[in-house]
């Protein structure tokens, strides 16, 4: 299937249903407990250069800027879960469809701002996972 028939098909199934069900996003949190889980950053050199979100002990965190991402493709694993995260909707959905019509089945948009990631950071909470992860860790031992 070329390009263009591939990003008919999936624009053609971007229905009332698919916004309705959440289909085409994940939430933070979703995204975090998923075994395989990639926070996929799009945004800017500039943007990046002010706050980079690594979270280290959450998810890996793949940065590719939006007009790289063609350039960079082979990056973006095709197997794992990609929650696709930039402060502005726009970006967000251009690279989510540009990625569907490259044949990536498990691609989200994640939450659009900061506030949902930066408030799972606070002490109490970053504690909390932290302690839950390394009771996980242990018991799979």
């Amino acid at each position: 299937m070329n390009n263009s028939t591939a990003l008919d098909d999936i624009t053609r199934g971007i229905t009332f249903e698919f916004f309705g069900c959440g289909q085409h996003k994940i939430e933070i949190e979703d995204l975090l407990a998923t075994e395989d889980g990639i926070l996929l950053h799009v945004r800017a050199v500039p943007e990046w250069e002010s706050i980079q979100l690594k979270m280290k002990h959450h998810i890996n965190v793949l940065w590719i800027p939006t007009e790289e991402i063609p350039d960079r493709l082979n990056e973006i694993p095709r197997n794992k879960t990609v929650g696709i995260f930039c402060t502005n909707g726009p970006r967000s959905a251009a690279v989510y469809l540009y990625l569907r019509s490259k044949a990536y089945e498990h691609v989200r948009i994640a939450p659009g701002n900061y506030d949902a990631i930066t408030s799972l950071l606070l002490p109490g909470k970053l504690f909390k996972f932290l302690n839950e992860h390394r009771t996980a860790e242990h018991d799979r031992k």
